[in-house]
């Protein structure tokens, strides 16, 4: 009965693997799967008549499969699991005596064989696990390139004013209390919860992506509903809370708060109302001044202490247009973007960026990427309006004020994936960074990352700005810029001019009827950029997984980076998450190197042509997984993330890492896998294969780097120097926000607020976690 059921699985396995093998041919694959397949039925064959041969053949089955695997993927045991494991077992299975025992004449030297193949398969996987082929070794330099570095701001050490910390947005903090030496210590020091929790009603993507603000001992938060709340920096006792009741919209595409900004008016009194104030966006259009002591609205701003950013809008339809990201505050003036729905309607709120005063709310200026010479305050009573569906800006600003510029990530018009009819305004502002004049709002210069971008490459993370000592060893003003295609930017912030290489390289062509794609496409010298996929990269939990991934590649139409969207599906990589993503890259001033968390993960797209679509109602109307609608444009799109039939990507790990690069020469020092599967699997298992994160680094001057971001719930600490983890703790939900750190009577806190991601399907929460040294390692 053994041989006649072990001949059937034979049997099945070869059927499947010949019939999915012999598709793959056709498409233009691998070979291997169709000729392992016959090798199956031919050993079941052989099996049944109980013929020793069998052994001989399954010998080469498994002897031919470890060639052909390490010749494919090399000693990467993640892929390599994938391709043995069902084929090892079964070999191990046919040497047993129950089945060895009961073949025919020369069943001996068939065991013998089979036997030096069990053992040679066994060699190259505990080989293999002690292999990362992926990995980049190596150190960061450590010599202090500039002993003064210019932060950006000159206020208290112990204090993280703004989003980045300062205007640079350098996610970098001058404590040196916590190092790497002592950082193994931290310590829960206390645990605030907000109340906001993620409710059943909510659109998918609400998300708690807030960094913390800190002023002398107060920290100011926001969350994804819009409250804004006060806490004790030294206990996390509240101190006062405000309710936006900006409510649920369904149209709504995110309902997250990336954070408020504070600011101080300088001619007011100390401690008159409204002297300090916080400022809070929400999710539907309202920027809200609070007085930062007592959470109080500041009735003398705009009306009533409440701005209405969809004012000027020609078509605004309730939940298209809302504001994610603090404003920045500088001379007096508060400037602010605004997210617009992905991929909804051709018909929605303009991206335009305005000025506003601070202290009264008066519109200083407007700069609408479709009307850009003239930023003169628009007539709102007068009914004029803002260009319809121009590029937006999500993300956070970076400002100099020196220099009198603030820097701008710019996004894509929808629909993102088709061009037809773009104006030229857009096609010389798409995702790109815009430097604006702070008192007259005019663009300086502009420096775009995509040419026609077809792909949702919108720039989306907050500049990051550092001096850089140039060739000659002067300090050198730069702007630092990662983008979703990996490449990370670094231009003269004072003319956009780049200061490592930027070359154009050649792009696929072949756009949809009526569209085009450019000949070629913008890449730096310090790039993040993966590879091509190829067929060897699919994977699969299994053999047969991994087959349907490989044939998947081919359906699809893939081309490398740049691939057009078609009406075939083609496969987007990196895909809309992006290598970068909203939570930027983190850098050392001192030593002018940064330190950031590369991802990698494919989506496909499909253009859906709009008679097809579902009416109103019937179907999703903006997603980036699912059917987008694009409503009044020729085409809507199907996207998601590439992924194989049980569930998991179709594409190898690692798929998130941590990395180090030098800043003046563009080198990558280290790359490391980051993150387990341990939230990923029914099963917490704590494989470190690399997994994908959606959050930002801060660095510390004690060479510590914290990072939370990826799918497992942890929040981590890494050698700035190596890359090297050197502590972990887990969080009570999901740490997709990026930390930030300060100090108070002399102790140094690390604080990262865990409230998961709808995106990604982190564990939702509401708390905000602070980390101190214990009493014997704070010095």
């Amino acid at each position: 009965m053994l041989i006649l059921l072990t001949s059937l699985v034979l049997a099945a396995i070869g059927l499947t693997l010949g019939g999915l093998g012999g598709w793959l041919v056709t498409l233009g694959g691998s070979w291997y799967y169709l000729i392992v397949g016959l090798a199956f039925l031919g050993t079941a064959w052989l099996l049944l008549r109980r013929r020793a041969e069998a052994l001989w053949l399954y010998s080469a089955i498994l002897v031919g499969s470890i060639l052909w695997a390490v010749w494919e993927v090399g000693f990467d045991w993640w892929q390599l699991g994938a391709r043995g494991g069902v084929i090892v077992l079964l070999g191990i299975w046919l040497w047993m005596p129950w089945i060895r025992n009961r073949l025919g004449q020369g069943r001996l030297g068939g065991g013998v064989i089979l036997a030096v193949a069990n053992v040679l398969a066994i060699i190259v996987a505990v080989y293999s696990m002690f292999q990362d082929p992926q990995d980049i070794a190596g150190s960061l330099n450590t010599d202090v390139v500039a002993a003064t570095p210019n932060l950006g701001a000159d206020f208290d050490d112990g204090d993280w004013q703004q989003y980045g910390r300062t205007p640079y947005g350098q996610r970098y903090s001058p404590l040196d209390q916590i190092t790497t030496e002592n950082v193994a210590n931290l310590a829960p020091a206390w645990t605030y919860q907000t109340g906001d929790v993620k409710l059943p009603e909510d659109v998918g993507e609400t998300t708690y992506q807030v960094t913390p603000i800190k002023i002398d001992d107060t920290l100011y938060i926001c969350t994804p509903h819009n409250l804004a709340i006060a806490l004790d920096a030294r206990t996390g006792t509240e101190k006062w809370r405000f309710d936006a009741n900006s409510g649920l919209n369904p149209d709504r595409q995110h309902q997250t708060c990336r954070g408020v900004t504070y600011w101080a008016d300088p001619a007011a009194a100390a401690g008159s109302a409204c002297a300090t104030r916080v400022y809070l966006p929400t999710a539907d259009a309202r920027l809200i001044a609070l007085d930062a002591t007592t959470g109080q609205v500041c009735a003398s701003f705009a009306d009533a202490g409440t701005l209405h950013l969809e004012a000027g809008m020609k078509y605004s339809p309730a939940g298209y247009y809302y504001s994610t990201s603090p404003p920045v505050a500088v001379d007096g003036k508060l400037i602010i973007g605004g997210a617009v729905n992905d991929n909804y309607s051709t018909q929605e709120q303009s991206g335009v960026i305005r000025a506003f005063d601070a202290l009264t709310g008066e519109l200083v200026w407007n700069w609408d990427s479709g009307n850009p010479q003239d930023t003169t305050p628009i007539d709102i009573a007068g009914g004029e309006t803002y260009t319809t569906n121009s590029p937006n800006s999500w993300s956070v600003f970076a400002v100099d004020a020196a220099l009198g510029l603030v820097y701008v990530p710019l996004g894509n018009q929808v629909p993102d994936q088709i061009g037809i009819g773009r104006s030229a305004n857009v096609e010389k502002y798409s995702s790109s960074i815009v430097a604006l004049d702070i008192a007259s709002g005019r663009d300086v210069w502009v420096q775009q990352f995509v040419h026609h971008d077809l792909w949702d490459m919108d720039v989306p993370a907050q500049p990051v700005l550092l001096d850089i000592n140039g060739p000659d060893g002067a300090p050198v003003p730069a702007l630092v810029g990662p983008t979703k295609q990996g490449d990370i930017y670094v231009l003269d912030r004072r003319t956009g001019a780049p200061l490592l290489a930027m070359t154009e390289e050649p792009a696929p062509q072949g756009a949809i009827e009526g569209d085009f794609t450019a000949a070629t496409q913008p890449t730096s010298a310090l790039s993040f950029k993966p590879e091509p996929l190829e067929e060897k990269d699919m994977w699969g939990i299994t053999l047969f997984d991994q087959l349907m991934c490989r044939i998947a590649l081919h359906q699809h139409r893939y081309e490398g980076r740049y691939t057009p969207p078609s009406l075939q599906g083609s496969i987007v990589y990196p895909g809309n998450f992006g290598t970068f993503n909203w939570g930027s890259v983190a850098v050392d001033p001192e030593r002018q190197v940064m330190f950031g968390m590369p991802t990698y993960l494919a989506f496909t797209s499909r253009l859906v042509p709009a008679a097809e679509i579902p009416p109103k109602g019937q179907g999703e109307k903006g997603s980036e997984q699912g059917l987008n609608r694009n409503d009044g444009a020729p085409y809507g799109v199907f996207m998601g993330p590439f992924l194989g039939p049980l569930g998991i990507p179709c594409q190898a790990p690692g798929w998130g890492f941590v990395a180090g690069a030098d800043l003046r020469t563009g080198e990558i020092a280290y790359k490391h896998r980051n993150g387990t599967v341990r939230d990923m699997t029914p099963l917490p298992l704590p494989f470190k294969v690399g997994v994908p994160g959606i959050g930002g680094p801060m660095i510390t001057r004690g060479g510590v780097v914290f990072l939370g971001a990826a799918v497992d719930n942890f929040l981590r600490a890494y050698d700035l120097t190596t890359g090297n983890q050197l502590w972990e703790t887990r969080l009570p939900a999901g740490g997709q926000s990026t930390p930030m750190t300060y100090s108070v009577d002399g102790k140094q806190y690390v604080v990262i607020v865990a409230g998961g991601h709808g995106s990604i399907g982190t564990k939702p929460g509401d708390y905000v976690l602070a980390y101190t040294l214990d009493d014997d390692t704070s010095g």
